[in-house]
């Protein structure tokens, strides 16, 4: 069991940064596998980047796989997602999600899910 809970979303304008970090708490963090996922209002939960324990990380197929990384503090339990020069259509409720064997862009796979937060981008 692990418990996720997201922060650092909030307003932004168009071209700034934004940091969300996903703090775990509960069983071992080390051994999931994380998820970045976005949902924007009237559209589908969409993939932004994955990192697995192993360290390896996906961002294929994200719409903003040229603007952002994932990375992790195993120290501090912490996975965060930057994702620069931000547009209005980045705005969306982000959510964290981990999972103990699945590593990918398959929301349905993943077993814990933080609440979301929520980044507003104004051009």
């Amino acid at each position: 069991q692990v418990h996720l809970i997201e922060s650092g979303g909030g307003l932004a304008q168009a071209g700034d940064s934004v940091t969300l970090s996903c703090a775990a708490s509960g069983d071992t963090s080390n051994s999931f596998n994380f998820g970045w996922f976005r949902q924007a209002a009237g559209k589908e939960r969409e993939f932004v980047a994955a990192l697995a324990r192993s360290g390896v990380s996906r961002i294929d197929e994200s719409p903003v796989k040229e603007r952002a990384t994932i990375s992790r503090d195993n120290a501090k339990n912490t996975v965060t997602l930057q994702i620069n020069s931000l547009n209005v259509e980045d705005t969306a409720v982000y959510y964290c999600a981990a999972d103990p064997i699945f590593f990918g862009r398959d929301a349905s796979r993943y077993d814990y899910w933080g609440q979301g937060i929520e980044v507003t981008v104004s051009s």
